[in-house]
């Protein structure tokens, strides 16, 4: 006997299956007749609330966009103690997000949504980059005007370090490697902020 569901229940139920799916076969790896299998609904309950897979993808990768959100938020804290280390600070939050919330990473990074296509996903998507962005622009901030890259600029080199280090490395798809992912990660981010004069040469 199938499950009986209140209807906000049965929509969180669905990504809570979807997620275990994921982390079993990936992002494109299970049907919604999977999810539903694996939610213990029929596969006409599920129709109720998603469209398809890609918009039960979208759910699941739009709640991982917010929490990936609210821990860059956290880790900024409002540019404290300083411009740099609340920064840096958003770069450590993206391997932590990525290591605790395998399932909803991929979901956002590796399921080939487009995040136009999903609304209330490219809001939250854009709330978790403009973090980033502030981060930035407070920091280039100690730059010479003449000299000083567009803050939107230097997030996207960090998100596209950060991002690399995750899929290389923390994920294993570059082999075993001598360094853990976040030392990878702040020397890149350090060689990155030297060659932009944001870092004395000698730390």
């Amino acid at each position: 006997m199938k499950r009986g569901y209140h209807h906000g229940n049965l929509r969180q139920a669905l990504v809570e299956a979807a997620l275990a799916l994921i982390a079993e076969k990936g992002p494109q790896g299970f049907t919604l007749s999977e999810a539903a299998k694996a939610a213990d609904v029929t596969p006409a309950a599920v129709y109720r609330h998603f469209a398809g897979r890609d918009d039960l993808l979208a759910e699941v990768a739009r709640q991982g966009f917010d929490i990936f959100a609210a821990l860059l938020e956290y880790a900024y804290d409002e540019g404290r103690p300083s411009p740099l280390a609340a920064f840096e600070a958003t770069g450590r939050a993206y391997l932590a997000f990525a290591r605790k919330y395998p399932g909803h990473y991929q979901a956002m990074f590796e399921s080939g949504l487009q995040p136009g296509q999903h609304p209330d996903l490219a809001s939250v998507a854009g709330k978790a980059r403009a973090t980033m962005d502030r981060a930035a622009e407070s920091l280039v901030k100690a730059l010479p005007e003449a000299r000083r890259p567009p803050a939107s600029m230097v997030s996207a080199h960090v998100w596209a370090v950060s991002h690399g280090v995750v899929e290389l490395f923390l994920r294993g798809n570059g082999g075993p490697q001598p360094w853990p992912a976040e030392d990878l990660l702040e020397t890149g981010i350090g060689i990155y902020l030297r060659g932009l004069g944001l870092l004395s040469p000698d730390r």
